[in-house]
């Protein structure tokens, strides 16, 4: 009787152990992918969804995008004397408001551009004098409280603030000194990331650490913590997002194409001092963006989830994949590459950006 129960015991142990995390939570499924016409073959970058209707989207060429019905149609155009730019992040704060920020080939070609007419008219707020600054990102806490990130020049990051969403200011001489080489990477407008009114992060890499710089008071002081990523001139920290003051996740790579097993994530669970990889993401390369599945203005990320552990990742030609529970499973998007971006209004209304003009809905 004893050896029949533990024949049992030990058939139903492995039948356990064999069955996938999908099997054994039904209640996961995978997102529904709806391919939206952008109007534009432009190579796009960042997308900042507003709500589940209001979305901009940037890219290349001085083109950005605006739909206002979730993307059933959109409108491209290109900002009045910005057509050779590449606008690698847009944050989006009304159907009527939003910000861009641009890269080129000039020191003079890092700008920041704001509109209050929907986009029919723009005005250019900073246009970058620092020979050896790069601007990789922007992020903000409110309409008119953000951040825009550079590239370290001479050990110092000559990052910029702005508190009244006209105006922006030098705060180099707040931010922790730099590695030799570090910088961070303008692949999709997310290394850095904010959190309620004073908190944000930025994901660095480029120099023998990849790094996460921290504040806690709206940018005044900030410390620097290290992770587990990879880092090289060509590796290190890309994409950074927290779904609370103290849960986040941190994701990059290495660009060199010879080297493409080092995409990771990494989590956090103290704010940013300490990171821990989860297991690896089924991609390659580099994770160039990625986004809790969360809704906008809500505390909880995602419907039926409780602690809002979601998360949709995506890495340019490497692939793309989404877990449900922060990075300790991992569930590939069949045949979605060429996504450089991905960002959530809702579990609902998710949006991924990329080459060609490319815009993807995924919705939860």
């Amino acid at each position: 009787m004893l050896k029949r129960s533990l024949a049992v015991f030990l058939l139903a142990a492995f039948a356990f152990a064999t069955l996938s995390f999908a099997e054994m939570h039904p209640k996961i499924h995978q997102p529904k992918l709806t391919p939206q016409n952008s109007g534009t073959t432009q190579g796009l970058i960042a997308v900042s969804p507003v709500n589940s209707h209001v979305v901009w989207a940037s890219g290349r060429g001085g083109t950005f995008l605006l739909t206002t019905d979730g993307g059933k149609t959109w409108k491209a155009a290109v900002v009045p004397g910005a057509e050779t730019l590449q606008f690698r992040d847009v944050q989006g704060v009304s159907e009527k408001v939003a910000y861009l920020q641009s890269i080129g080939d000039n020191p003079t070609d890092f700008r920041i551009y704001k509109t209050v007419d929907g986009g029919a008219t723009w005005t250019m707020q900073f246009q970058n004098q620092n020979p050896s600054a790069f601007y990789d990102c922007f992020a903000f806490w409110t309409p008119r409280r953000g951040i825009s990130h550079s590239d370290s020049v001479n050990g110092v990051f000559p990052d910029l603030r702005t508190t009244d969403g006209k105006t922006w200011h030098d705060i180099s001489s707040n931010m922790p000194p730099a590695l030799p080489g570090e910088a961070s990477f303008a692949a999709s407008g997310t290394c850095v990331a904010t959190q309620g009114d004073r908190n944000a992060w930025i994901a660095t890499g480029g120099s023998t650490t990849a790094r996460i710089l921290s504040t806690r008071d709206g940018g005044n002081t900030w410390n620097a913590y290290d992770t587990p990523l990879v880092s090289s001139p060509s590796a290190g920290a890309f994409t950074v997002d927290f779904r609370d003051p103290w849960h986040g996740i941190v994701g990059g790579g290495d660009l060199d194409p010879t080297d493409p097993n080092n995409a990771a994530t990494a989590t956090s669970d103290d704010g940013g001092q300490t990171w821990t990889l989860t297991n690896a993401p089924p991609v390659t390369g580099a994770i160039f963006g990625l986004s809790y599945v969360r809704r906008i203005g809500n505390g909880r990320n995602r419907e039926g989830d409780d602690d809002g552990r979601a998360v949709v990742i995506t890495a340019n030609a490497g692939g793309a994949a989404w877990s449900p529970d922060e990075g300790n499973t991992w569930f590939t998007l069949p045949g979605v590459t060429g996504y450089w971006a991905v960002s959530f209004a809702s579990p609902k209304a998710g949006w991924l950006v990329g080459t060609g003009g490319t815009i993807l809905k995924i919705s939860f």
